[in-house]
């Protein structure tokens, strides 16, 4: 038998009795669990069923609604300067770095090196250099390799989509910041109209109270009065004069609460004027809900991105269990003494060229437990995607019961100021002419105060309503596609079982 026969045959042996032994490292009975709910297949209440479906997705500038140039204005400049928006863009730029480092681990890797040293020898010619003893020469040498994983088994392709994954679950996180900025906005620059609404309500209220102070006191010098009279009449100022303070002081507030969420100080707030808003009409649903939330919402979007990344986590821990073969090649120039150029001739040339074997035999459990992290990694992003699923419909159907009780509250807090302007304005009557007292006029003046200002509420609450049903919706920032397909969001031990049954 040759000495090459021979060399083949154990290099054969030695391979497969490695292979064997590396079946002591066992991937069995470690998998996910969790399964992925089917959002078509969800129920919907009667609030959801019962809304328009003609409707289309909310626009990407959903705001723009409202019909206020200066919230418009205000958006976009939040959006343009944003210190948030800024962090969530850079931590994208950062998960598409790193996702370029795995997947550079996938191609072939060339690399180079020289170094030139000139060496002075030490002078002990026997315990020393021999005949370089007292010489000084130039130590070389220079190298290039070349090296190229063999990836059989799918682990290198894996990591690399893992943190491609993990990149598009940036991004969508970024589109949720820029949703939360411009529903915070939105919600904001709401609350500050109803303030306004409310100081108009206190002013109105404190002009009320002056005249009914001034007749008591005109009553008063005319024999008609008493002192008793105009001392109610003086009682309710200082404490309106009060909230309407009060009120100045939140209406500076939320401008400044405005002023930080677009990223600029306080006086850019201060040049913010009264809102203007109006909503002609209530967003309906789109036909497609609730199977097209995984494409339209951030958060549901970025749920599955992370379903999706920890499936190509366990693919790459599973890969784990296999061996590893890796190409290498090298091409090497070395030597002692000569030129400082003259070690670059073929006569002091190396090459070396072959596979790398690296095969798992006993490691502790430490694959196993790797695997088992992953696993439970996985299981632990469906759950989340699934809880996200639900708490997305949810919220849709709880902005459109809060719609369509919002509506109703809005007439009855109509009808309910009119009829305590009516009888307040019966009273003053009353009072001007002698037929009752101070105190009816109070009480009357009380319940069209805070029944104004409950229409006013109600009003802001409507509002608040429609931007909470966009914001349920997506808020217009994706356009459907950018989701993984469901291949992608089943590990491929999962996937080759469900393909299976």
């Amino acid at each position: 038998m040759s000495r090459h026969l021979k060399t083949g045959l154990a290099f054969a042996g030695s391979f497969a009795l490695f292979s064997a032994i590396a079946g002591c490292i066992s991937s069995d009975g470690i998998a996910p669990r969790e399964e992925q709910l089917d959002a078509g297949q969800l129920a919907t209440d009667a609030a959801i069923q019962q809304a328009n479906r003609d409707a289309q997705w909310p626009a990407q500038q959903w705001w723009q609604a409202y019909r206020d140039p200066q919230l418009d204005a205000w958006v976009q400049t939040a959006l343009d300067g944003s210190p948030s928006l800024a962090q969530a863009e850079a931590r994208v730029r950062m998960a598409m770095s790193l996702a370029g480092v795995a997947e550079a681990a996938e191609a072939p890797q060339v690399g180079a090196d020289m170094s030139l040293n000139r060496h002075r020898w030490p002078d002990d010619y026997f315990y020393g250099p021999g005949e370089l003893a007292k010489t000084t020469t130039w130590n070389n040498n220079a190298a290039i390799g070349f090296t190229y994983a063999v990836d059989f088994w799918g682990r290198e392709s894996s990591t690399s989509e893992r943190y491609q994954n993990l990149a598009y679950l940036s991004a969508a996180q970024a589109r949720m910041a820029q949703l939360e900025l411009e529903s915070n906005i939105v919600r904001a620059y709401i609350q500050l109209s109803l303030q306004y609404a409310e100081l108009d309500i206190g002013q109105a209220l404190l002009r009320q109270q002056e005249q009914i102070l001034a007749l008591a006191q005109r009553r008063l010098a005319g024999g008609i009065g008493t002192h008793f009279e105009v001392s109610q009449a003086q009682v309710p100022l200082p404490e309106t004069r009060r909230k309407i303070e009060a009120l100045d002081e939140a209406i500076a507030l939320s401008r400044n609460q405005l002023a930080a969420l677009a990223g600029k100080g306080p006086g850019a707030g201060a040049s913010l004027q009264r809102p203007s808003l109006s909503l002609a009409a209530q967003p309906g649903l789109p036909s497609s809900l609730p199977l097209e939330l995984v494409g339209h919402r951030p958060d549901v979007v970025a749920s599955r991105w992370n379903v999706a990344a920890q499936a190509k986590g366990v693919d790459a821990a599973r890969a784990d269990f296999y061996p590893n073969v890796d190409l290498a090649a090298s091409l090497g120039y070395s030597a002692v003494g000569g030129g400082m150029l003259e070690f670059l001739s073929g006569q002091k040339s190396s090459w070396g060229i072959g596979p790398a074997i690296s095969l798992p035999i006993f490691d502790g459990g430490r694959r196993r437990a790797q695997l088992g992290g992953a696993s439970a990694g996985y299981d632990i992003a469906v759950a989340q995607y699934n809880q996200t699923l639900v708490g997305a419909l949810k919220g849709i159907s709880d902005q459109l019961i809060r719609i369509h009780s919002m509506a109703l509250q809005q007439d009855y807090a109509g009808q309910a100021v009119a009829a305590a302007q009516q009888t307040y304005d019966i009273a003053t009557q009353a009072y001007r002419g002698g037929l009752t007292d101070y105190l009816n006029v109070l009480n009357a003046q009380s319940r069209l105060f805070e029944q104004q200002l409950v229409e006013q509420q109600v009003h802001a609450a409507r509002l608040s309503a429609h931007a909470g049903l966009v914001v349920a919706l997506g808020g217009g920032l994706l356009e459907g596609q950018d989701t993984p397909k469901a291949a992608q969001l089943l590990p491929e031990s999962v996937a080759v079982q469900a393909g299976a049954r």
